[in-house]
């Protein structure tokens, strides 16, 4: 008999995840599917893992998860005792390899197969997202988008399954002028594709160009989400802004800009993202983008600095420029931005409910105790 998820995990995270499942959706339309998983290490697919697992715990829903990793040994770490369920399974292989129907085969006690489990959903999440990669592997970084995609669809026109591509904001590449409003899914900025950094933007794009191909020849129906910065709890190695400043909060020093910080961004807490990309996948259009951002949490990179600082008073952390030029506050009419429109996911019925502070205050909990 399983373990509840509630068991194996921490309150604090049963906590986020039960806000994802407690949100108001169909998910009857997940009752005994099976839902393949992709890059289920990263922090957003665990999240969207547990969800459908305590799904199974409160509702008897009966949904089977297959989360392909790359890497078991840090599948067992991340989920522990949530492996011993039986209504998860692990697919260990790199997604740019085919994934064998075999994966999906229930065999009998003599080796014969007795039945092919199909796969019902795809969330295709596997993504090398960070900068390490794109500087140290553009070329994995192509694949991951281009052959891994390609090998999701193959397997999704094979079995029939419905495709979620989780996507990117970096799709939208930079405008000729500084934008004053939040950019809408239509629109679309340049990118130089003669650069190697813009590997990870580049390969988005052409991703969600094969997705659109696959529907349009092989009648593949493919749903689209395009997340903006998702912030939430991660590893204190992680090389992203965000993640860096969660990290000297936990470890009790301030927090240093090599910049004004002036970029104004759309943040969105994990569990809004999970909460976000259920809502794509029961209730969007097929082949229509969805950005996912909190309009509560469109903030400069130094007011989420400062925020993370402010996280817990005890502490008494403070922000530090290493150029005292850069702490005058800078102009918002010349600054950059990257902020979302999110009103076409709004219009689905989701919300963003995590305001930053909020949600810095759990992630780093969160990060405290698995680091401790």
């Amino acid at each position: 008999m399983n373990r509840k998820i509630s068991e194996l995990v921490s309150e604090l995270v049963v906590s986020d995840i039960a806000s994802i499942v407690e949100r108001d959706l169909p998910w009857e339309m997940l009752d005994h599917k099976r839902i393949l998983i992709t890059g289920a290490n990263g922090f957003i697919s665990y999240y969207l893992v547990l969800s459908c697992l305590m799904r199974n715990d409160r509702f008897q829903s009966g949904i089977k998860v297959l989360g392909l990793v790359r890497n078991l040994e840090h599948a067992r770490k991340k989920y522990g005792a949530v492996l011993e369920r039986d209504d998860l399974e692990l697919c260990v292989q790199d997604v740019c390899e085919p994934i064998p129907l075999s994966e999906l085969e229930r065999k009998g006690p003599d080796g014969n197969t007795l039945e092919r489990e199909n796969v019902d959903y795809i969330i295709h999440a596997a993504s090398q997202a960070s900068a390490w990669h794109f500087e140290h592997d553009p070329v994995g970084t192509m694949n991951a988008n281009l052959l891994g995609t390609v090998q999701i669809l193959e397997l999704a026109r094979k079995c029939k399954a419905q495709v979620l591509l989780i996507s990117s904001l970096k799709v939208y590449g930079s405008f000729p002028e500084i934008s004053k409003s939040e950019i809408r899914e239509e629109e679309a900025g340049y990118i130089d594709q003669t650069s190697y950094k813009n590997c990870y933007a580049m390969g988005k794009r052409a991703a969600e160009t094969l997705c659109a191909s696959y529907h349009r020849q092989y009648g593949v129906p493919v749903k689209l989400v395009r997340p903006s910065y998702i912030y939430g709890p991660a590893r204190l190695d992680d090389d992203r802004v965000w993640a860096q400043f969660m990290a000297n909060v936990i470890r009790h020093t301030d927090i240093e800009l090599q910049s004004s910080g002036a970029v104004c961004r759309s943040y969105c807490y994990v569990t809004d993202t999970a909460a976000a990309i259920f809502t794509v996948l029961l209730k969007g259009e097929v082949m229509q983008p969805y950005n996912i951002a909190a309009g509560i949490s469109n903030l400069t990179i130094r007011d989420f600095a400062a925020t993370a600082a402010a996280a817990f008073p005890e502490r008494s952390l403070k922000l530090r420029f290493v150029h005292p030029e850069d702490e005058k506050t800078p102009d918002p009419a010349v600054s950059p931005r990257e902020v979302l429109d999110s009103r076409k996911l709004q219009k689905l019925g989701w919300q963003g409910l995590v305001p930053p502070a909020e949600g810095i205050r759990r992630a780093v909990q969160i990060m405290e105790e698995n680091f401790s």
